[in-house]
C-alpha cells in the first residue's frame, strides 16, 4: 500500500512540474525577418526584434574605442544602403579584430541584431567557444 501511494504522489508531482513548466518564448514577432541581406536588419529596426540572426553590408560610417569593460569588443558604425545606421560590437577576446578598418571601408556581417532606438546593434559576429549560439563573422569587402 505505501509503495503504491508513493508511486501515485511520484506521478502526481510529475506532472504538476510538467504541467507548471514554463514554456519556451516564441518569436512570433520575428517571424517575418529575412535571414539575410540589409534588408533583414532593416526588418529586425522595424520589428522592434531582439535575438534575430541578420546579415548584411554597408560602409564604415565611424570608427568608436573598443569597449573595454569585460569581454574587449571593438566598436563601430556601419551605414547601410538603405540609409540605416547600425553598431556593430566585434569581441576581440574571442576573434581577430577587423583592422585596419578606416572610415569609407565596406564591410559584409552576420551576427544576432539587438533593437535599440538608433537603429541597432550587432554582436556574437564571431564562432561561439561553447558551440551554443550561431556562429557570425565579419569580413571587410572590396571598396
Amino acid at each position: 500500500m505505501r509503495k503504491t501511494l508513493f508511486a501515485i504522489v511520484v506521478l502526481v508531482l510529475g506532472l504538476g512540474a510538467y504541467l507548471l513548466r514554463t514554456p519556451p518564448p516564441t518569436p512570433a514577432r520575428h517571424a517575418t525577418v529575412p535571414r539575410s541581406g540589409s534588408s533583414s536588419v532593416s526588418a529586425a529596426f522595424e520589428n522592434h526584434s531582439d535575438g534575430v540572426e541578420v546579415q548584411g553590408e554597408g560602409a564604415v560610417a565611424r570608427i568608436l574605442p573598443d569597449d573595454s569593460e569585460g569581454s574587449r569588443h571593438q566598436r563601430f558604425l556601419v551605414r547601410l544602403d538603405s540609409g540605416q545606421t547600425v553598431l556593430i560590437t566585434h569581441n576581440i577576446d574571442l576573434a581577430p579584430r577587423l583592422a585596419p578598418l578606416t572610415i569609407g571601408d565596406r564591410v559584409a556581417f552576420r551576427g544576432e541584431y539587438v533593437w535599440n532606438p538608433k537603429g541597432g546593434l550587432i554582436h556574437w559576429t564571431h564562432r561561439d567557444p561553447a558551440g551554443h549560439h550561431e556562429a557570425g563573422w565579419l569580413k571587410r569587402l572590396a571598396r
